[in-house]
């Protein structure tokens, strides 16, 4: 059996340049990032002695477009790396097994390329627009551009570049751990003896985009107050850290009167179920996103992982955490007993047992993800696939 990769390609607006990706998500692994590897094709006749240039570029939007005025700016544009593609500079360049693919695939106008993303660069995030917002969404977000010019200052000119947009993603841990975390708080009232003690568990540390979060709930009454209900939700904490802002959404909640009032000297314990889901947040401004490219491809923004040593107030971009939230009513003089306990959302690393069950899912609804670091290659070259790299995103980097 032939396994078909598929290759992403961008041409510019002449079409004398097109830039080929093997894959569009380039996984942070904490102590190491993927490169990104791509190759470009030239038409030599067209450059006439001038040279082609390389970026990788991130965009740090952290305020809404439409209120920028008087010259204020609301993003950021950094370029993190930038290589002369052509003349090669190197010529001994060590190749992934996919760019001496593509490179005996397309011929001698076809040069590799290599970029790599510094340590501590934000992983992509996009905040959801609301209804009325019309510029450009919040977040931070990726492009490899490529462009024609005579020296690296010359920018070029927009009808011979090519910019695509990417992602730079992380994924869980391979081991979900061990540890169950816990919360345990007591809430004691003024003129009255005894308190209120709650103790919530949740089943695991990491859970997976899709899954159910089970927690369990221990309520114990030695007060002489009344629990009247319970709400549960999950939180979604986001922290920007260019203008050192926080804000934290709900983005799955129940209220249940399940057992209660639950009366002085008595107790209850009871599983609640919750599943966070960004289908069921997407009329919601400023939920945070894994950087998308498609509608299809959606999902709630994964969890920041920091590499052991770092600081997470050190991690750049949009760092996301999430809790799950518990709140007893005890009345109108009792007011609220709450607590929140934090874990982990995120993607299955590739290879993994659940990440096969996730893609067999996303194939059933005919999203699954093309990915290549796991296929193995044939020798025939004609199993590559090549596929437009369209303009996927209306804010795409121009």
């Amino acid at each position: 059996m032939v396994v078909a990769v598929k290759v992403f390609k961008k041409s510019a607006p002449n079409g004398k340049l097109t830039v080929y990706l093997g894959k569009r998500d380039f996984i942070d692994h904490t102590d190491y990032c993927d490169p990104i590897d791509g190759v470009i094709v030239l038409d030599e006749e067209y450059l006439r002695g001038r040279k082609v240039f390389g970026q990788l570029i991130t965009t740090y939007r952290y305020g809404r477009e439409e209120d920028e005025v008087m010259g204020v700016k609301f993003s950021k544009e950094m370029v993190l790396t930038k290589e002369q593609i052509y003349p090669m500079e190197n010529a001994n360049m060590e190749m992934t097994p996919m760019q001496e693919r593509l490179v005996k695939k397309l011929g001698a106008n076809a040069f590799p390329f290599t970029f790599h993303f510094p340590s501590m660069a934000p992983s992509s995030v996009t905040l959801q627009a609301g209804e009325d917002d019309t510029g450009k969404p919040l977040g931070v977000e990726y492009a490899i551009k490529a462009h024609v010019g005579e020296d690296e200052s010359d920018k070029g000119h927009k009808r011979s570049a090519v910019t695509l947009t990417i992602k730079k993603l992380q994924y869980a841990p391979v081991s979900r751990g061990r540890r169950l975390p816990s919360s345990l708080v007591s809430k004691g009232f003024t003129f009255s003896q005894g308190k209120i003690n709650l103790e919530v568990t949740l089943d695991r540390e990491i859970y997976y985009h899709g899954e159910k979060i089970a927690a369990n709930i221990v309520v114990t009454n030695n007060s002489r107050k009344t629990v009247k209900s319970i709400k549960c939700f999950v939180v979604q904490h986001c922290e920007v850290t260019m203008v050192n802002a926080q804000f934290s959404k709900h983005i799955a909640s129940l209220e249940t009167r399940e057992g209660c009032p639950i009366t002085p000297g008595a107790s209850f314990t009871k599983s609640f179920f919750l599943v966070p889901l960004a289908s069921s947040n997407k009329d919601r401004r400023g939920i945070a996103l894994d950087g998308h490219l498609k509608e299809d491809d959606v999902n709630l923004a994964s969890s920041t992982l920091i590499s052991e040593g770092k600081c997470p107030s050190d991690a750049m971009g949009i760092v996301i955490s999430y809790s799950l939230r518990v709140k007893l009513n005890c009345g109108t003089l009792g007011g609220e007993l709450q607590t929140d306990v934090p874990f982990k959302l995120m993607n299955p690393a590739p290879g993994s047992v659940e990440r096969e069950r996730v893609n067999a899912l996303k194939k059933m609804k005919s999203i699954e993800r093309h990915r290549y670091e796991n296929s193995h290659y044939a020798d025939d070259d004609d199993n590559i696939v090549f596929e437009d790299f369209a303009r996927l995103r209306m804010n795409e980097p121009e």
